[in-house]
């Protein structure tokens, strides 16, 4: 259950990412649960659990970080009510694009899901100098990198929807604070956002030293260098 008491309004140390993190995840959107935008309204794009196959230690619970999303040039038409996956992003895209994020990693036990998700929920970017980035209400197919850059809180079971809800938003905004702060503001400019993609099933990458993600074989083509050692 939740506990009692205020919240922290961040999470992480100032001086900036700590062991295991930073983690980098990388998958196609794929279909969720359907409930982030109808039940909780949090819309939620969810990537292939078996990116955390190679984090087998890695605990439940809600995580902050930054997406890199590569988008089709031709946003899909956002008047169907249709649920069917749209299909893969074609060659021509848009420009890569970074974000703040919050994610939950787990189970959700308010609604005792049976196999483990990644459901991230991509926050509105705060920036007066630039137009608001506007996002297409789906995007299933498109490749997806994740940057996960500290840890919030282990996943509670609530004694009702709105208990949830009210925690999701608090989530939102721990998530905010904490990647405004300057230790963690320098990845937004790092490859990892834009220097390779995925086409199939995600895939986990580790910091270990200096290490590419994404280089031949790896879904991101020769010389991609999706380096995250070189952020400092």
């Amino acid at each position: 259950m939740r506990p009692d008491g205020p919240r922290d309004p961040v999470a992480g140390p100032h001086s900036g990412p700590e062991a295991p993190f930073p983690i980098k995840l990388s998958g196609p959107v794929i279909k969720g649960f359907g409930r982030g935008s109808k039940e909780l309204g949090i819309p939620t794009a969810n990537i292939p659990p078996g990116a955390l196959d190679q984090y087998p230690d890695l605990s439940t619970g809600i995580y902050y970080g930054l997406v890199g999303l590569l988008l089709p040039a031709s946003p899909p038409d956002t008047s169907s009510t249709s649920l069917s996956p749209s299909p893969p992003p074609s060659a021509a895209t848009s420009s890569p694009s970074i974000h703040p994020a919050v994610l939950s990693i787990g189970y959700n036990p308010f609604y005792a899901n049976k196999s483990r998700s990644i459901e991230i929920h991509v926050l509105p970017q705060h920036n007066p100098s630039t137009a608001p980035t506007s996002l297409p209400s789906d995007f299933y197919g498109a490749p997806l990198n994740l940057l996960i850059l500290g840890f919030i809180r282990p996943e509670y079971d609530y004694v009702s929807k709105e208990s949830l809800i009210e925690d999701i938003h608090v989530d939102c905004e721990v998530a905010r604070r904490s990647l405004e702060r300057e230790a963690y503001r320098r990845f937004e400019g790092g490859e990892w956002g834009s220097g390779c993609w995925v086409g199939g099933e995600g895939r986990g990458e580790r910091r270990r030293g200096r290490r590419d993600v994404g280089g031949e074989g790896e879904g991101g083509g020769a010389g991609s260098g999706c380096d995250i050692s070189e952020v400092k």
